[in-house]
């Protein structure tokens, strides 16, 4: 049909948007490959003024990474007196970015309905640069202090824009093609991710001298973003619905489907603005307050915790010195490899999502997590009576993200969708996105000084967390594929132990966006 082609003013627009997600997984993953030349620098701010002979960019100081607990060869050494504050400043320069998402979170859609899909990309864009700047001149002044500023200010950008990129690409895209553009979301960002490992080896961007430009080359893709949302149409669902704009929303539509008569979508569209108008707003409280919202709520919010505290963010993180202690001599490649698999599993996902349950799927990917994480332990434990053990970890390793990405990655923002209406789903997705950043940086903050003091065993803790998680997934996670909102309530209602019909069901069901058909 001429409606659900690629047009080349969707292409653009859809690459456009999706290069704010790109620039959301660079900063997650640039932040692995320079750790040990980063976390020298700061132990050698730190030692100048007690030893004026030490060059501020000297490496040949001790590195508190995980080699410290774990098996690694380490130098004879006095006790290093700036461990733990270096070890703290690196713990927040990696997780102070998770901060920033968490708090901006919250106001991705305002600023969306504020300003308007393009405007709104184009004003959190400032920020991305701000933090790009901050962390590319860190060299040139306190360096923990503009790395963690800059982390910050970056995170603030990312949490915008994971809300802002889903929502312009769902409502310019044709509905047959919306799972599909979609999923580009994910895929940029665990592109992003792949390549800032490649441009963080030691021999292009990932050394002594280029470290704050690897972490300030963000603002490159910041840029372009820019100059191409000037050519971008606006959201046509945002022209009508928001502004009562029906021209323009035509006339962008027939830009974004090749010419086609848009009455069909403006159809869409006004039956959507009346529902809209009619159905309540919910707020956040009151997700916590009406029963009927509270037990989706509350599964919504396991579901992003489930993801977060599986050990994921872990690996992404920290996995160049989980390779260095499993024995790899190369740890950066296989760290590129994690990177590889999954951008390859990303894609596998988008149709594994499309023929089989949400719920199968997530439980299938935690129960693969979870062996992996047992092997991983094992691996660890065992390393210096078998040296082969270090194959057995690394492949634990990429079968985890795998696992991941199969399930657990992206389907808790498929099925918080799911699980709410019109009236109360904005905010289900506000608090889902909130969840999802807080636990982002728990871990981020946490893992190292877990990994410290767990040693090889950092992994059976995790093992312990998963489990509990797989059981709450089989016994509370409705299946949601292929449902009605009266059906997925009506799911919420048999496993909380209301099973009759009455009253109670009617306001359940009007509260969810169901039409009541009793």
């Amino acid at each position: 049909m001429t409606e659900d082609k690629f047009t080349g003013t969707l292409c653009l627009a859809v690459f456009t948007a999706v290069l704010g997600s790109f620039q959301f997984g660079y900063n997650i993953g640039v932040i692995n490959a320079p750790q040990q030349i980063i976390v020298a620098h700061y132990r050698g701010l730190l030692a100048v003024p007690q030893d004026e002979k030490k060059p501020h960019n000297s490496t040949d100081v001790y590195i508190p990474t995980m080699q410290t607990t774990t098996g690694y060869e380490e130098k004879e050494i006095e006790p290093d007196p700036f461990l733990p504050t270096v070890t703290m400043y690196w713990s927040l320069s990696v997780s102070i970015f998770a901060v920033g998402g968490m708090i901006s979170s919250f106001f991705g859609g305002w600023l969306g309905d504020n300003l308007g899909r393009i405007k709104g990309m184009l004003a959190a864009n400032g920020l991305s640069l701000i933090g790009s700047l901050l962390m590319a001149i860190a060299k040139f002044g306190p360096s923990h202090i503009l790395i963690i500023s800059g982390r910050f200010i970056s995170g603030l950008y990312c949490g915008l824009v994971s809300g802002l990129v889903p929502m312009y690409i769902g409502e310019i895209a044709p509905t047959s093609l919306r799972g599909a553009l979609g999923t580009l979301h994910q895929l940029a960002i665990v592109t992003g991710i792949l390549v800032s490992q490649v441009i963080g080896l030691d021999f292009i961007l990932g050394n002594a001298d280029m470290w704050p430009v690897l972490l300030g080359l963000s603002a490159g893709p910041a840029v372009l973003q820019c100059l191409l949302l000037f050519i971008c149409p606006e959201s046509p669902s945002y022209l009508y619905i928001n502004l009562g704009k029906e021209n323009k929303a035509k006339m962008n539509l027939k830009k974004l489907r090749g010419g086609y008569d848009p009455t069909k979508d403006i159809l869409e569209m006004k039956k959507e603005k009346e529902e809209a108008a009619n159905e309540k707003k919910v707020s956040i409280i009151q997700l916590f307050t009406i029963a009927s919202y509270r037990q989706p709520t509350l599964v919504a919010l396991m579901l992003h915790m489930a993801q977060q505290f599986s050990g994921i963010n872990g690996i992404f993180y920290y996995s160049t010195s989980i390779f260095s202690t499993a024995g790899v001599e190369q740890p950066i490649y296989a760290t590129i490899g994690v990177g590889v698999v999954n951008t390859i599993f990303t894609i596998i996902s988008v149709f594994l999502v499309e023929r089989a349950g949400r719920r199968s799927l997530f439980l299938v990917g935690m129960v693969g997590m979870l062996v992996c994480a047992i092997a991983m332990t094992v691996g660890l434990v065992l390393l210096d009576r078998f040296s082969w053990m270090s194959y057995v970890s690394m492949i634990a390793i990429f079968l985890f993200v795998s696992f991941f990405e199969i399930g657990p990655g992206p389907i808790p923002w498929f099925m918080v969708a799911e699980f709410f209406s019109q009236g109360p789903r904005p905010a289900a997705i506000a608090i889902s996105a909130f969840c999802n950043w807080t636990c982002n940086f728990i871990i981020a903050l946490s893992f190292q000084y877990i990994a410290e003091f767990c040693g090889p065993y950092v992994f059976a803790l995790f093992s312990a967390i998963l489990v509990g998680f797989t059981l709450f997934i089989f016994f509370k996670v409705p299946e949601t594929k292929g449902k009605s909102f009266e059906e997925i309530a009506a799911e919420f209602r048999k496993r909380r132990g209301g099973s009759h019909k009455g009253p109670k069901t009617a306001v359940e069901l009007e509260y969810l966006g169901a039409k009541e058909n009793a």
